[in-house]
Order: structure tokens, then C-alpha cells, then sequence
């Protein structure tokens, strides 16, 4: 299986049957399968999805029991794709299936493993652009993402990082977050993206807000290291502050009013306080990340003579 398409589906019983009928018109020349993931839709999708599936030999399809999230029907999808490359598009047509094609050439021509998509001029509602213009600013300094690359839901994705993000088994999945956890070897490439033709986004402030946190606080210890660095300066500033005080005091060069002393002390306090905290939550972020299921490295090539041995 050259191609897999993972499309999250929620309540898109209008846009889902065209976007298959263009995915199979596009894709002629190629070996494809596409893995429908509902992810409990609250309209006739579920139905549209099993009548898809029954007709075309080449479309798999699951069902959420409840609304689980993009992310964790993405990560179904994934579990579930057989193909040398996953490509993940959205249900609502704003990107043309015609694009997936674009983003495989460029990974194959590039050897990338993750290729991911910008646009020259993007159609979505001001509110979900800054949503994504946040996340995107959050994951640059937490993930160490590139300035420069947009976090698309619009990607493609070779085959052994697929098998690495499937690994992951706990219930807050954030794909981009598992994505540069294996490999910073990726790509972009622009794709034209097209205004919605059916209903309307469903990216809420819950929904930014969730993914937030989820990125602030579940893929990087950075959190944690900012608020000891802010402990640290300010626990030195009070005792550099309260040390040339003191000088000044017993030369009897300055006598500090009440309320500067006052001030002093909270200040020295609340850099210790935040200082201690954040040793300690170190300690407790290294335990959850070792126990976050993920493997502590990750092999690109496997090659010695025992396994070539092993082939023949």
C-alpha cells in the first residue's frame, strides 16, 4: 500500500461523500486506501460513512463511541493505516484532495519524514487564525519547532514515524507534539486552501483552550523551567538588594523605610517559594515523562551483518 488518507470525521454528512468521490478520481494511478475515523457525530455521518465504506473496496471505517477529539481520531486512524505514507486531511474540503499529491511528491523528493502544508492566503474564521497563530507561537519555544512552519492538521507522514507516534497509548494525543518527539527531518510545501462549503468551523474557545494546556503542559518540562529561572532571578535580586542594604545599614550610609524592607522580603520569599517549587516539579516532570509510554530514543536504519545474514 503506497498512500493512506486518515480523514476525522465530525459532523460533515454533507462534504464527506464528495471528498471520497474526489479522492478516488485523483488517485487513479495509485495505490490508496482511506480510513474513516467518526468521531461521534452528532448528524447523519456515521450513516454516510458505513454506506461509503460498503461501496468502495478500498475504504475502511471507524466509529467513536463518543466525541473523543480530532486528535485522538486521528491517532485511531493512524493505528489503523497500512500505507508506506499517511496522509491526514480534514473533512470540511477547505484543502482539495488533489493537494495530498503534492505533499507526497515533496517527501519523496525530499526524504522527508513529516511534509506539512501552508497556504499563501488561509480561509478560516479570524478567531480559529489566532488560535493557530498561538499554538503555533507556544510550540515553536516548547517543541522546538521552526519559525518559519505552520502546524497544518494538512499533513503527510511516512510510515516509521506513524509506527513511533502509534506507540503512544495515553489519552491527551497532540500529533504535532508525538511528531517532533521522533523527528525533526520535515518539510513544507504550499497547497491552495479553499473557503468552507458546508456548515461551520467547530473550533471553539473550549477546544483552543484545551489544546493549550495540552500543549503547555504535556509535551515539554518547559513550563516548569520557566518558573524556576523566574525564581531564581528574583531570589537573586533579593539577596543582592538585601545584601547592599545591610552594607548600607551597618556603615550607617542608608536606613531603608518599612515598606522597602516589607517589599524586599516578599520578593526573597517568592523567588525561594518559586525557586523550590520548581526543582520539585522538575523531579515530578522527568517521572512523567518517563512514564508517557514513549520510547527514550528512536533508530532510523537498522543494519549489521547478522541482520543481512538473517534476509538472505
Amino acid at each position: 500500500m503506497e498512500l493512506s488518507v486518515v480523514i476525522p470525521v465530525y459532523n460533515s454528512e454533507k462534504t464527506i461523500g464528495p471528498l471520497i468521490e474526489r479522492l478516488q478520481t485523483c488517485m487513479t494511478n495509485r495505490a490508496f486506501e482511506v480510513v474513516l475515523v467518526n468521531d461521534g457525530s452528532a448528524d447523519g455521518s456515521e450513516a454516510v460513512c458505513q454506506r461509503i465504506a460498503e461501496a468502495n473496496a478500498n475504504v475502511q471505517f471507524r466509529s467513536l463511541r463518543r466525541n473523543f477529539g480530532e486528535f485522538n481520531a486521528v491517532l485511531c486512524g493512524l493505528n489503523h493505516a497500512k500505507g508506506q505514507y499517511v496522509a491526514i486531511i480534514d473533512d470540511d474540503f477547505q484543502n482539495p484532495p488533489e493537494a495530498i499529491l503534492t505533499l507526497l511528491d515533496e517527501a519523496e523528493s525530499g526524504d522527508y519524514d513529516v511534509v506539512y502544508s501552508f497556504y499563501a492566503q488561509k480561509q478560516h474564521h479570524w478567531f480559529r487564525n489566532l488560535g493557530s497563530w498561538l499554538v503555533n507561537t507556544l510550540t515553536t519555544y516548547s517543541l522546538g519547532k521552526p519559525h518559519d512552519l505552520y502546524l497544518s492538521s494538512f499533513k503527510l507522514i511516512r510510515r516509521e514515524v506513524v509506527d513511533e507516534i502509534c506507540n503512544y497509548t495515553g489519552p491527551y494525543p497532540y500529533i504535532d507534539g508525538l511528531i517532533f518527539r521522533v523527528t525533526r527531518n520535515v518539510g513544507r510545501v504550499e497547497v491552495p486552501h479553499h473557503s468552507r462549503t458546508e456548515g461551520r468551523s467547530n473550533y471553539t474557545v473550549k477546544k483552543l483552550i484545551a489544546l493549550f494546556l495540552n500543549v503547555f503542559i504535556g509535551y515539554s518540562l518547559w513550563p516548569i523551567r520557566l518558573f524556576t529561572v523566574v525564581g531564581a532571578v528574583l531570589f537573586l535580586v533579593g539577596m543582592v538588594t538585601g545584601t547592599g542594604m545591610g552594607i548600607g545599614w551597618l556603615a550607617s550610609l542608608i536606613r531603608p523605610p518599612g515598606w522597602v524592607v516589607v517589599c524586599w522580603a516578599i520578593v526573597t520569599a517568592t523567588g525561594l517559594q518559586l525557586l523550590f517549587l520548581g526543582v520539585l516539579g522538575e523531579y515530578l516532570g522527568k517521572l512523567f515523562m518517563a512514564y508517557s509510554g514513549l520510547p527514550p530514543y528512536v533508530e532510523k536504519e537498522r543494519k549489521s551483518r547478522q541482520s543481512t545474514q538473517e534476509k538472505r
